[in-house]
This record gives C-alpha cells, sequence and structure tokens, in this order.
C-alpha cells in the first residue's frame, strides 16, 4: 500500500482528528484567558464586597470557567458529557467519603463566609491560636500573629471553638488592677487611680469608669479600675497607664506590696514538748 492509497485511507480521519485537537488548543487558549478576565473582574469587585468573600468567589469562579471549558473540548471528541457528569457525581461521592475531614474543611469555610463572625482585617482568637485574618480560603483560614508568624488554620477548627473576636465592637473595657499594702489607705489608692483617668482624654466617659476593692489577697488590697476606650487605642491607653501607676502610688506615699511569708522556727526542745503533747492525747 502506497501512501496515496493511505493518504486516501486515513487521511479525512487524520485532518479531522488534527481539526479536534486545533480546537481543543484553541478551546484551551480562550479558557485560559476567559479565566484570567474572570478573576480580574473579581478583583474590581473588591471595593463593593467585603475582602473577605474575594479569594474563595475568584477561586470558584476561576474553577468553574475551567470545567466549562474542559467540557467543552470533550464534548468536540464525542465524549458523552451527560454521562461523564454523572460518573463524576458517582465518583465525586466515593472521594468526598473518602475526604470527610477535607469537605469539612470546605464546608466550615463557606459557614465562615456566610456568617461572618471575623473578616480580613480582624483580630481573633480560637484556641490558643490568636492572630490577624489574612484570608478566609475554601480549606484553610491565614492570620498572622503578633510576633509575625503566618498560621495557616484549617477551617473546621476555627470553625469548631469558641471564637474570640478582638476587633468586631469599636470600644472594649479596660482593666487596670493597682495592689497596695495593708497598712496604706484606700481612699488614696482610689484617688490616684481617679487621677490616673482624668489625665487620660482618650477614655470614654461613657460607660463611667468604676473604682473599687476587688480583693483582700495574702499580701495586698488590689483596687479594680474599669473604664472604656476605643479598640483601636485600647493597648496605648492601657500601656500608657501601667507606666504612670507606679510613680503616682509612690507619690502619694502609698506601697506595693511583694509576697511574704512568716516563718515560725521551733526549737528542738518545743518540737519535742509538742511531740509527747500529740502522744499523750
Amino acid at each position: 500500500m502506497d501512501v496515496n492509497q493511505l493518504l486516501d485511507q486515513y487521511g479525512p480521519q487524520l485532518i479531522g482528528l488534527a481539526a479536534k485537537i486545533g480546537a481543543a488548543i484553541a478551546i484551551l487558549v480562550v479558557t485560559w484567558i476567559a479565566a484570567g478576565l474572570a478573576r480580574r473582574a473579581v478583583g474590581r469587585l473588591s471595593s463593593k464586597l467585603d475582602a473577605t468573600l474575594i479569594p474563595v468567589l475568584s477561586n470558584i469562579v476561576v474553577w468553574g470557567v475551567y470545567i466549562v471549558g474542559l467540557l467543552v473540548i470533550l464534548d468536540r471528541f464525542g465524549v458523552n458529557t451527560t454521562s461523564l457528569v454523572a460518573l463524576l457525581g458517582a465518583a465525586g461521592i466515593a472521594v468526598g467519603l473518602a475526604m470527610k475531614d477535607t469537605l469539612q474543611n470546605i464546608a466550615a469555610g463557606f459557614i465562615l463566609l456566610g456568617l461572618r463572625p471575623f473578616r480580613v482585617g480582624d483580630m481573633i482568637q480560637f484556641g490558643d491560636t490568636m492572630g490577624t485574618v489574612v484570608e478566609v480560603g475554601l480549606f484553610t483560614t491565614q492570620l498572622d500573629t503578633v510576633d509575625g508568624l503566618r498560621i495557616s488554620a484549617p477551617n473546621s477548627n476555627v470553625w469548631g471553638q469558641n471564637l474570640i473576636n478582638y476587633s468586631r465592637n469599636a470600644t472594649r473595657r479596660l482593666e487596670i488592677i493597682a495592689s497596695i499594702a495593708y497598712g496604706d489607705d484606700i481612699e488614696t489608692g482610689m484617688a490616684v487611680l481617679r487621677r490616673l483617668v482624668a489625665e487620660e482624654p482618650r477614655i470614654l466617659p461613657e460607660p463611667e469608669p468604676a473604682y473599687a476593692v476587688r480583693a483582700l489577697a495574702d499580701s495586698s488590697v488590689n483596687l479594680h479600675l474599669r473604664a472604656w476606650a476605643r479598640n483601636d487605642e485600647y493597648w496605648d491607653i492601657y500601656w500608657g497607664m501601667m507606666k504612670k501607676l507606679k510613680p503616682a502610688l509612690e507619690a502619694e506615699g502609698l506601697t506595693i506590696p511583694f509576697p511574704q511569708r512568716e516563718l515560725h522556727i521551733v526549737s528542738q526542745p518545743e518540737k519535742k514538748k509538742v511531740l509527747e503533747k500529740l502522744q499523750d492525747e
């Protein structure tokens, strides 16, 4: 069989296959361009949507474009995409059972995005983990800790624990404990706390600051100050007042006590008398 006969016999099939391959390549290029445009379109929505939603929405849109492109290519090659979708659905159930932990993370991610207990930029804590939210993805939540570390926490861990959001409310209560000696005057200590509050203009007048004796501790009387401040000014106020507290107490002649214990030394004859008394009883 010469070349002409081969071309006559297989030529139409080769031309058809080449056309399909060319069409598939063209569809891949179009799909790649469409995915890029879709990602940019979602990015342009950042001014209208919550920044927490942008990464997940972008991934969903991009993967949706890729899946549509793949189905179009398979259809060009004569694959029954309806049966394929049904087969993939059945396979998806089996894969889902094998990857239930991963699916829990995806489900928890959608719950976090839907209920929004926090947003990008919020300072949160769950369990022993604390940090600023950088991104909420399909599988993990990215946080930056106060000491500059990046944490990738599974979404199921974030959602499955008590969640503290330090950034959500506009104001936060400030609490300061001032310890004075038992021989010091309590009212003088209270006056020191009131003066510190009066010297700090950033403390909010409402709710009104509260002053109380918190506890009669082992070595000190603990005075308690409760005041409210704006969330973004909380730590600056707290550190500033703690720095002023010790000099202010000392200026009024008050003493900040340290833990003390009384030690009674019993001599050997006294110890012997105690033991004899116990034996007689």
